[in-house]
């Protein structure tokens, strides 16, 4: 049962963030095309940095993974003590991300000298970067409540719709990239304004589209009696040293933006694009199957069922290793391809293409630890262990530091995708031993025949993929290369659930591929 409740959650969290996640390459796609990789887009990525780097502290980590365990601990009391708790938070968030955003609009010159110092050899970039940066400033307030709503319908079993909530973002951020980049120059502004003005409308969607179903639910917007409720505190409390344990990933792509400014023009355009892609899975496969064992896990964890709690843990380190490691086989042995499709046009060239497909195979190597951690943080806030994260995180950033100071300057920008990757490595490998030794945990959770065979089907499939697939892919029409780029991801699948099949898994195999079908045919 635990098993399946966590795949049928991952599932629906998983359709509809792909459908976001192909919005989001639509986004990336349209601004390739309209700015390339170029010192504009060098500009909106240092910019939307900034808030992107505190919404994953204040939104999608520390404050969600607080949130929920204690929120499922209300709403098993009464759900008038649930709502109550939602709206005392709502206001305590509006509150503090409104300052953060107001200091972000007031320093914004001074972050950008922090961020991005090479840019101030350039007023005029600077200057554009310091505008995107104060206009896309209230974006950490849209987005911080939309995650907060997602996280109170996640934990009341309502998982679809929330995670189709990105999507609205992106069609925000693609129509104003197509309807006010030629207005705006018509104008006399900057067409790079268009991505910030997308940026922050969708964030505003993105928030505004879930309450329909907080109403549905009976938890209609209050004003709460008590304010800084003990729970509330508790909450809190276990922001404050959760901050750096889910900032470990955004620390280390801001150092990464940092130095890549300081390397060639382009470099931090050629990373970004090579992360989105590398973000695809985990935002459909990692962020759902982490988001579903939270709630599953702490529900289980608040009852006292501690054998119930480990097999929804073991259940989606499972999962998350079978989904996570055939993207891993395609984006390493197809990473040309990939970016060549999806961004090659207009001020895009080939040898963008060659960069970011070079990033792209470092970023991919990483998938399965990046995966990990997704489950372990949210884990330890429902043990109530937060400091732990914190510890691995301070591991984790101290080495990609010292890594990418020592190596970016003898090997360039690539380098900063490999420190990465190995910081994640640190990381996910910290909290794995701690998890195992809290949880009393045997070995063979970790290690085990079918992981074995899941790792094996994955190494086979990318030798066979780079010794089959060796078509003048690069002199084909757009069209030709599409559809045989869709036939080598198909293909790909294809040899690893063979391969699983093969080495006697054939009982998971037959049942994901089920539960994905039937839910796509509903949907």
């Amino acid at each position: 049962m635990s098993s399946k409740n966590v795949l049928m959650s991952s599932l629906k969290m998983a359709i509809a963030t792909f459908l976001s996640r192909i919005l989001g390459l639509v986004r990336e796609q349209v601004m390739a095309a309209y700015f390339g990789a170029s010192g504009v887009t060098d500009a909106f990525l240092v910019a939307y940095r900034i808030p992107n780097l505190l919404r994953d502290l204040f939104a999608e980590g520390a404050f969600s993974s607080a949130f929920v365990p204690t929120f499922v601990e209300a709403n098993q009391e009464s759900q008038e003590k649930s709502r109550e708790l939602l709206w005392a938070l709502f206001w305590l968030l509006t509150m503090m991300t409104g300052l953060i955003s107001i200091g972000m609009m007031i320093f914004a010159p001074e972050l950008i000298s922090v961020f991005a110092p090479s840019f101030t050899k350039d007023p005029e970039k600077f200057q554009i970067t310091v505008n995107l940066t104060r206009i896309m400033s209230p974006f950490l307030v849209f987005v911080s409540l939309a995650a907060l709503f997602m996280g109170a319908l996640n934990s009341l079993k309502v998982f679809f719709i929330p995670s189709l909530a990105p999507a609205f973002f992106n069609l925000a951020s693609i129509a104003c990239q197509l309807g006010l980049s030629g207005a705006l120059y018509s104008w006399g502004f900057h067409p790079a304004y268009s991505l910030a003005i997308g940026v922050m409308v969708g964030g505003s969607l993105q928030m505004v589209v879930q309450l329909p179903l907080l109403y549905k639910k009976g938890f209609r917007p209050m004003w709460p009696k008590q304010f800084w409720s003990k729970r509330a505190r508790k909450i809190v409390r276990m922001i404050g040293p959760g901050l750096v344990g889910f900032a470990a990933t955004q620390i280390n792509l801001l150092i990464s933006t940092i130095l890549a400014t300081g390397t060639v023009v382009g470099a931090t355009s050629w990373l970004n694009y090579s992360f989105r892609l590398f973000q695809l899975p985990v935002g459909i496969l990692s962020v759902s199957i982490g988001n579903s064992n939270l709630v599953h896990f702490s529900e289980a964890w608040k009852k006292g069922d501690r054998e119930g709690a480990i097999k929804f843990l073991q259940s989606s380190y499972t999962l998350s290793l079978l989904t996570v490691m055939p993207a891993l086989a395609m984006l390493y042995a197809l990473s040309d391809e990939m970016v060549n499709v999806i961004f090659e046009r207009g001020r895009f060239d080939h040898a963008s293409t060659l960069f970011t497909a070079e990033a792209l195979r470092l970023y991919a190597i990483g998938l399965p630890f990046y995966s990990f951690y997704k489950i372990c943080v949210p884990t330890f806030y429902a043990l109530d262990r937060q400091k732990i994260p914190v510890i691995a995180s301070l591991f984790s950033i101290g080495f990609n530091i010292s890594f990418s100071l020592i190596l970016t300057p003898i090997f360039g920008f690539k380098i900063l995708a490999l420190a990465t990757t190995l910081s994640m490595l640190v990381n996910a490998g910290i909290q794995s031993v701690v998890l195992k030794k809290d949880l009393k945990l045997p070995l063979s959770f970790f290690v085990n025949a079918r992981i074995i065979k899941i790792i094996v089907s994955t190494l086979c499939a990318i030798l066979i993929a780079e010794n089959l697939f060796t078509s003048e892919f690069f002199a084909q029409s757009f069209i030709n290369r599409a559809l045989w780029l869709g036939a080598e991801i198909m293909a790909m699948a294809a040899i690893y659930g063979i391969l699983l099949v093969i080495m006697g898994e054939r009982r998971v195999v037959l049942a994901v591929a089920q539960k994905i079908t039937k839910k796509f045919t509903k949907k």
